[in-house]
């Protein structure tokens, strides 16, 4: 099947340089987003991939904001696509409003993967880009479909994820826990201890469910979507360090007896 990718310059909502993107596809919905390129980077760097939130769209916070400490201070590329009813490919009203339909139908998680799947190899043929490892970061929706994607692959080296969680009658629960249970890169997991969306008992149903060896739970007050900023700024040191190689998985034991 053939695609065909159109660009457009366009400014992220923190102004910063972006080029927003469309593929097209025969027999299949289009895929929207957008690719941040640092001023110098080798062909092959870790591409850093960005999901959004049901409410929001490419630019949601804090992709904008992520994007320019990746591309300014890690010289890498980072890429983010609007969710299956968003933002450049927005349906009815978009937001959680089209969203919660969307994720009722049975085939939503497997489109959204392909989506993913589409997006990254066609940006990776770019030369500037080049084909190289994935990195992740996705919350909330960016969960609900970065898990399924991250698990299909085998060249994630460090993801972040979080603000979801599961239960018995929640949609593609069980789809959604056989993908966590494949992911076993260096993980974070952010909670939210009052979560209006998710029980702390599907949250852990989750995080106990990844396999990673290296996996952080941070888990802190207020409702889904009030994350302190300082998980935020971890969250690029995370990433950043694990992408190249500062952070390394130590145990000092015994620390206190």
């Amino acid at each position: 099947m053939s695609s065909k990718i159109e660009w457009t310059d366009a400014t992220d909502d923190k102004d910063a340089t972006t080029s927003e993107f469309r593929i097209t596809r025969e027999g299949k919905r289009d895929i929207t987003g957008a690719l941040w390129l640092p001023e110098s980077m080798s062909p092959g760097a870790t591409l850093v991939c960005f999901g959004h939130g049901a409410s929001g769209n490419r630019y949601q916070a804090p992709i904008c904001y992520l994007a320019a400490r990746f591309t300014g201070e890690a010289n890498l590329p980072v890429l983010s696509i609007d969710g299956p009813v968003h933002g450049l490919r927005q349906v009815g009203e978009g937001g959680r409003t089209a969203f919660f339909p969307e994720f009722q139908r049975q085939g939503c998680i497997k489109d959204m993967t392909d989506d993913w799947t589409c997006a990254v190899s066609l940006v990776q043929s770019l030369a500037e880009v080049g084909a190289g490892q994935l990195a992740y970061f996705g919350l909330s929706m960016g969960s609900l479909f970065g898990i399924p994607f991250v698990a299909s692959r085998d060249d994630v080296i460090v993801a972040t994820l979080g603000l979801v969680g599961v239960a018995s009658n929640f949609p593609h629960d069980e789809e959604l826990l056989d993908a966590v249970s494949k992911i076993s890169c260096p993980l974070l997991f952010l909670m939210q201890l009052e979560d209006e969306l998710f029980v702390r008992e599907g949250y852990l149903k989750v995080f106990d469910a990844f396999a990673s060896i290296d996996k952080r739970l941070h888990a802190n007050p207020g409702l889904h979507p009030e994350i302190p900023a300082e998980e935020i700024d971890f969250a690029f040191e995370f990433l950043s360090g694990h992408i190249n190689g500062t952070i390394k998985r130590r145990i000092i034991n015994p620390l206190a007896e």
